[in-house]
């Protein structure tokens, strides 16, 4: 058991969760009321990917971690370089509106 303190709130992050999952792949719908992610790994040789993880956020809290993940790619980017971004791939995912 891992616990850290994140602006004052104790988070607790088990042995088996911080074990994470590779992922490649985000597939994002939404509804009037919520945000889906799914991570998922697609891989060379494999028919289909598999989702590893699914989040389920309000739109609130889905800006909120858009706001936080371009803050710390800046950040990223200012220390270790510009992140390239090859057009010619696949795209990370998707939006799809859920009824």
């Amino acid at each position: 058991m891992n616990e850290n303190k994140q602006h004052g709130i104790d988070v607790e992050l088990d042995a088996e969760v911080a074990q994470g999952h590779y992922s490649n792949l985000a597939i994002i719908s939404h509804s009037p009321t919520e945000f889906i992610v799914d991570f998922a790994a697609i891989l060379p040789g494999l028919p289909k990917a598999k989702v590893k993880s699914r989040i389920i956020l309000t739109p609130e809290h889905a800006k909120r971690l858009l706001l936080s993940l371009q803050e710390n790619i800046a950040r990223y980017e200012t220390n270790v370089g510009r992140i390239e971004v090859h057009q010619h791939q696949a795209p990370v995912g998707f939006s799809q509106k859920l009824n």
